[in-house]
């Protein structure tokens, strides 16, 4: 057997190797310096390839790039900068003082973990799809503790987390461990979904800790805490129980509602599987400002609230409507329009607001015509007698055969309804 120090040239040789920096492979640590670029189709994967941290199309922004953690297939999961597109010049790096940036064409830092300086010294994909900042030692940053819009299993999501989608918000409240979905814009925000899972009356009373949800493997959702003796079911997936090579998760959509899903294995595609909110147009501004949900079949459409309205933008309905003639324009000549079977969706805190009366329909119409700055109202003619007059400056509306209430529309005069729906089929 030949021997180093009988062959000095083998020696030289394996020193020049050992001065080479390191190549990265897959799953392999990613050493500080290293950068990801849309330019390229290079990744950071997890061991087994399961998860890769790398640069999809923006779904928002054309020609631009968001740098996503994906499940095997592409199904992503987390995004830096909570989805901040970039173009094809930016990058995701890992400084060489450990810090984690979104950078774009300019050089401008648009996101980072804020790890500079505190001893990162690698960062690392692992199986569970966790992004993970650490030292020889220790985890000292991780995408798990800042998701955006997802969970995964193995993931635990706390009370003192937020899921972000647009201007929606999904959180779970520390006190009660509800579920809550919010809208939210810089002047108001409206809780349209708060509700507990809790089985019994016991755990109904109980002020909670620290809840924490959870996508199991199973394809249960649940919620832990350490007041609950067990963990509290909050659902079921619909393909519950089944085992295979799948990834199961929870994700706030674009569209405001909270799902749980499932994904195959390079299938590149995800399957829902629940969904709180199981009428997709009670989701307040599903449509938009002024905009008005109803369905085609079983597909929530968006539409206006008559021909006094145009689409905001009519390559997406969901951007809501805009007037053809704004009601400063007609000072004292405005009248209200009657929508039938329609309502103008009122959730906390506008339903505790001196804005509920409990008045009849015609007073409701007049109530808001003489209102300066009302611009819509809704009878419920269910009983309760309740008349909610909208002075919000948005508003968002529902319209359903299935629908016991009367609307009225704030618009200059005439009301110009719009043309009956053709009869369906």
């Amino acid at each position: 057997m030949r021997t180093l120090q009988q062959h000095p040239g083998d020696l030289a040789l394996l020193c020049c190797f050992l001065l080479l920096p390191p190549l990265l492979s897959h799953g392999a640590d990613i050493p500080l310096g290293s950068t990801l670029s849309p330019r390229n189709s290079a990744s950071w994967s997890s061991p087994n390839n399961t998860f890769s941290i790398l640069f999809t199309p923006s779904p928002t922004a054309p020609s631009h790039f968001v740098a996503a953690i994906t499940y095997a297939g592409g199904v992503p999961v987390w995004s830096a900068g909570a989805g901040a597109a970039i173009d094809s010049r930016g990058s995701l790096r890992l400084t060489s003082n450990g810090d984690l940036q979104l950078v774009n064409g300019s050089g401008a830092v648009l996101w980072s973990s804020n790890t500079g300086g505190q001893g990162v010294a690698a960062a690392a994909v692992q199986e569970s799809g966790n992004l993970v900042l650490k030292n020889s030692t220790a985890i000292l940053w991780q995408s798990f503790d800042h998701p955006t819009d997802t969970v995964v299993m193995s993931q635990n999501f706390t009370s003192g987390m937020n899921l972000t989608s647009g201007r929606y918000v999904f959180a779970v409240d520390k006190s009660s461990g509800n579920l809550t979905l919010r809208w939210t814009s810089s002047a108001n925000t409206v809780t349209y979904f708060n509700e507990g899972y809790y089985t019994t009356p016991s755990t109904r009373s109980k002020t909670l800790s620290s809840p924490t949800l959870t996508m199991q493997t199973n394809g249960i959702v649940s919620l832990t805490d350490g007041q609950l003796a067990s963990p509290v079911v909050v659902a079921y997936s619909s393909n519950y129980g089944e085992s295979g090579d799948m990834m199961r998760f929870v994700r706030l959509d674009a569209d405001g509602n909270f799902r749980a899903y499932s994904a195959a294995r390079g299938s590149g595609a995800a399957t829902e599987q629940w969904s709180a909110v199981a009428d997709q147009c009670q989701v307040f501004g599903y449509c938009g400002n002024m905009g008005v949900c109803s369905y085609n079949g079983t597909s929530p459409v968006c539409g206006c609230p008559s021909r006094n309205f145009e689409l905001s933008n009519p390559v997406n309905p969901r951007d809501g409507c805009r007037r053809t003639v704004d009601l400063q324009s007609c000072p004292g000549n405005s009248t209200m329009l009657q929508l039938d079977h329609t309502q103008f969706l009122t959730y906390p805190p506008e339903a505790i607001t001196t804005e509920t009366f409990f008045v009849g329909i015609t007073a409701c119409r007049l109530n808001c015509l003489a209102g300066r700055s009302c611009v819509a109202s809704t009878a419920l003619s269910d009983g309760s007698g309740q008349c909610f007059l909208k002075v919000s400056n948005f508003v968002s509306a529902y319209q359903s055969p299935a629908l016991p209430s009367t609307s009225f529309v704030k618009v200059c005069f005439p009301g110009i309804p719009n043309p009956p729906s053709p009869p369906s089929r």
